[in-house]
């Protein structure tokens, strides 16, 4: 009988309790013990706060009920591990807190920073010859860890951006004047997100106008010119650019119009206000209505319109990184390798999580447009697997429920 414990880290998913409902359910279906989850993240476990899964989870429903619940059913954090030369001291308390709780096997489900959580456990755990597994469950609608094909979270994600440009396409046509939108999507330093925007063309929609990564430099001027040229149409304009896009001399095209003044613990600048700033030169040089539509966290989390492929692939790696950690791995991360394209296919793999962590994948050039207005059919096919089938929430009152952590159960130390 082996004790596990979980966390989460880092953004929220529509998908990411599907990977925590995977740890919980195939460590108990292999004979755990106990499976604890640490309430926000690694910094929540170093503050005492874990719980006891189990006595959330209590049946059926409640398990059907966690994976249709949207964000990060144990809280999450942005919590940045020192290294280990500089504070050996909290690595100290970490495993001695592991200890107390016999924990044979920790997982973390998030993205870049949290698996950088996962190296340092695993790389100090090797240095005291600790015994504790450690495993990296993969996670974020950006779409940015290397080695595995895709992350979980994205294909959520990009459904929901996909299927909201397509109405906002439909809305601004109704008029018999032009309208000129701007539609801003997440994504810092990888386009993964934005470039989701591109699936919204077809046989019944003609899809965006322009599509703006941050793997290419954003030129201003270019930009209001070719704004110029559509809007000389006289038909509606649609948009999508990356919250991240820079110029050339670096700076975020956001930081055009206002200074961003808060920062996390890995040095990630808050970005917001791209459309804006765009929309208004755009206003301003042609006299049109403009629109500047933020997506921001209703990217994130959008369960109803949540891709049943997305989840079940989330669901599998929580389980993969159980049964790795159950045969004896440890300092990996599980990644999805796609072997089949028609019909699509997609396995799990565990891979070391020094190739991964503080590793940014980006959208490859040549999947970019020459004039580096959009993306290619290639990129398209990508995508498309990620956000087939759906799957329902359940319905109480016309809205969806949701399972939560409760003030009585939230804390146990």
């Amino acid at each position: 009988m082996k004790n596990v414990i979980v966390g989460q880290s880092g953004g929220p998913t529509a998908v990411i309790n599907s990977s925590l409902l995977g740890v919980y359910k195939t460590a108990k279906d292999r004979g755990a013990d106990k499976v604890y989850g640490m309430v926000h993240g690694i910094k929540g476990f170093l503050d005492g706060r874990v719980v006891d899964l189990s006595q959330m989870l209590k049946n059926e429903l409640d398990m059907d009920l966690l994976k249709r619940t949207p964000s990060s059913f144990l809280g999450s954090c942005r919590y940045k591990l020192p290294e280990i030369k500089d504070d050996e001291k909290t690595f100290e308390k970490i495993f001695k807190s592991l200890k107390e709780l016999d924990i044979y096997a920790f997982f973390y489900i998030g993205g870049n920073d949290s698996m950088d959580t996962i190296k340092k456990l695993s790389d100090y755990g090797e240095k005291i010859k600790s015994p504790i597994r450690f495993m990296g469950v993969p996670k974020t609608i950006d779409n940015d860890l290397a080695v595995t094909d895709h992350t979980p979270g994205y294909g959520s994600a990009a459904k929901y951006i996909a299927t909201t440009v397509k109405e906002i396409i439909r809305d601004g046509l109704v008029y018999d004047y032009p309208v000129f939108s701007v539609v801003e999507i997440m994504g810092r330093n990888a386009g993964w997100l934005t470039a989701a925007a591109a699936l919204a063309g077809g046989e019944d929609c003609e899809g965006v106008d322009a599509i703006y990564l941050p793997e290419r430099v954003f030129d201003v001027d270019k930009f209001e010119n070719d704004m110029g040229k559509l809007l000389k149409q006289g038909r509606s304009v649609v948009v999508a650019v990356s919250e991240g896009v820079k110029v050339k001399d670096g700076r975020y095209v956001c930081e055009l119009s206002e200074h961003i003044d808060y920062t996390d613990a890995f040095g990630h600048k808050q970005l917001a206000g791209t459309a804006r700033y765009l929309a208004g030169r755009v206003a301003k040089k042609y006299g049109v209505k403009t629109r500047a539509i933020e997506l921001s966290s209703l990217q994130r989390c959008a369960s109803h319109i949540m891709s049943r492929v997305d989840m079940t692939e989330a669901y599998n790696a929580g389980g993969a990184a159980v049964k790795a950690a159950f045969e004896g791995k440890s300092g990996q991360v599980i990644t999805l390798k796609r072997v089949s394209e028609d019909p699509y296919m997609c396995i799990t793999e565990p891979h070391d999580v020094h190739d991964i962590a503080n590793v940014e994948k980006k959208v490859p050039s040549e999947w970019i447009t020459a004039d580096g207005m959009g993306v290619t059919e290639e990129l398209v096919h990508y995508i498309s697997p990620l956000i087939q089938a759906e799957i329902a929430p359940l319905w109480v009152d016309g809205l969806p429920r949701h399972i939560r952590l409760t003030a009585s159960t939230k804390v146990k130390s």
